[in-house]
């Protein structure tokens, strides 16, 4: 476990981290944290009376947690999926409709997102990357603060579940906290599933 740091040192050192866990407990590490995505995703979904949410999730960037696999088994199920796009610096993300057997391009910031003509939805669940987190449910990504904008305007208009998705290893004692910081409802890793209350 790392202890404290300032956020800058903190990304610093998680990504090293991160880095390490992803290319030492490779498929093993995946295979377990796939495992626990889906009994998370059963007590998720309960929370939304029988109404099937529309998932958003991510095209990994580098070491990041591998989520690619969980949306296709959620896509074969009938469950919806969005992908996120990169609008513009300082501005919440957008989500597209995706489907596994349908193009992407490049986007910003080494990003992956469907098409422009693809369909914008609002996601009620979003499965959130991190390059750290505490047991209080928060977490440190990149900097640009595009998740935390993003879960601040979906929480405003609706029901909306965050669900960070890391390496065990990347868990820290305690993240530093700034007012605009959203908290993760959920935690999942290759160790463990964490209901954040």
């Amino acid at each position: 476990m790392i202890h404290s740091l300032d956020k800058h040192r903190l990304r610093v050192r998680a990504k090293t981290v991160r880095d390490e866990a992803a290319r030492e407990l490779g498929e093993d590490a995946l295979k377990a944290f796939l495992e626990n995505l889906i009994r998370a995703w059963s007590r998720v979904r309960e929370g939304f009376a029988g109404a099937s949410p529309i998932v958003a999730g991510y095209w990994p960037i580098g070491s990041e947690m591998d989520v690619r696999p969980a949306l296709v088994a959620l896509d074969r199920v009938g469950v919806l999926i969005t992908l996120p796009e990169v609008a513009a610096k300082d501005r919440p993300l957008r989500f597209r409709a995706w489907r596994p057997d349908e193009p992407l391009e490049e986007g910003d910031h080494g990003t992956v997102h469907p098409l422009r003509t693809a369909p914008l939805m609002r996601p009620d669940v979003v499965l959130t990357p991190m390059l750290a987190f505490d047991r209080g449910g928060y977490r440190v990504g990149w900097g640009g603060g595009y998740f935390d904008r993003t879960l601040e305007i979906l929480r405003k208009t609706g029901p909306c579940v965050a669900v960070g998705v890391a390496y065990g290893a990347q868990e820290v004692d305690s993240v530093p906290r700034d007012a605009y910081d959203q908290r993760l409802d959920w935690i999942v890793t290759d160790r463990e599933v964490i209901e954040i209350r």
